[in-house]
């Protein structure tokens, strides 16, 4: 994609609230989204940081007391507008979650599964595909010689890895990732956070984490929540030397959270 004819945001998001039921649980979020950066979202547990990520990709959708407003623009529309393809909004905006779920099925197959899916029969472009994928997510080496064996045979590291390959396999423009390392060992961890930094060459990543250290060492830049609320968002650098807000700054030196 030819960034050089387009803004560089590749999300737009301007007073945006979400409810369940009468509870409040974002209140008037405005912020954008840069394409080719990681943009890590921090803050203590309950603060929103979850379910404004969900947000991206309308996986709130799927809980029927939550109701969003506000004016979320991706590649130029309005992803909650009345017409908008939502299945196609979740294969450009892909997702990892906090503890890796591969599918009950072969490595082979967990690649495979989302192109079969969209039409994909041919099986060399299959083999392609999870080739592809599986160097991209940096597992490729561990895994080639046992394509066919049960994806749950992979240590938690190598499943989140594969979960990662599987996103990437439906060729997706953003990964958002929900704590992709919370429920991994640091080696494993330091593997995917080698992985997020060369993943952001091809793809927009956006990170929920409660390791301030991780924010620090891969993204560009960072939104702090607190109670519902962005307190502050700018380049990672500028917050944890110089943060803004005294918020920020009890919170990234550890005397709340």
């Amino acid at each position: 994609m030819n960034n050089e004819t387009k803004e560089n945001q590749v999300f737009k998001l301007k007073n945006i609230d979400l409810f369940y039921n009468d509870f409040q649980a974002i209140k008037n979020i405005t912020m954008d989204i840069n394409y080719h950066e990681v943009t890590a979202f921090i803050g203590p547990s309950g603060c929103g940081k979850s379910t404004f990520i969900r947000i991206l990709n309308r996986m709130n959708d799927l809980i029927a007391s939550c109701r969003v407003s506000g004016e979320i623009i991706y590649e130029n529309k309005d992803i909650y507008a009345k017409n908008f393809d939502v299945i196609e909004l979740r294969s450009n905006v892909g997702m990892v979650f906090q503890k890796p779920n591969p599918f009950p099925m072969s490595i082979y197959e967990n690649i495979a599964y989302g192109p079969k899916c969209q039409g994909i029969k041919n099986k060399a472009v299959l083999d392609e595909i999870v080739e592809s994928s599986l160097k991209k997510a940096a597992l490729w080496d561990e895994v080639s010689d046992r394509l066919k064996s049960y994806a749950m045979s992979l240590s938690g590291g190598q499943q989140q890895r594969l979960c990662i390959a599987r996103t990437i396999a439906m060729q997706p423009q953003v990964i958002l990732m929900d704590e992709p390392t919370s429920a991994l060992d640091p080696i494993a961890t330091a593997k995917i956070e080698e992985l997020i930094i060369e993943l952001k060459e091809e793809y927009t990543i956006v990170i929920v984490t409660h390791n301030m250290q991780q924010a620090a060492r891969i993204s560009d830049k960072t939104a702090f929540f607190l109670l519902g609320e962005l307190i502050e968002f700018d380049d990672t650098a500028k917050m944890f030397s110089t943060p803004k807000h005294k918020k920020t700054e009890e919170y990234i030196t550890g005397r709340f959270g």
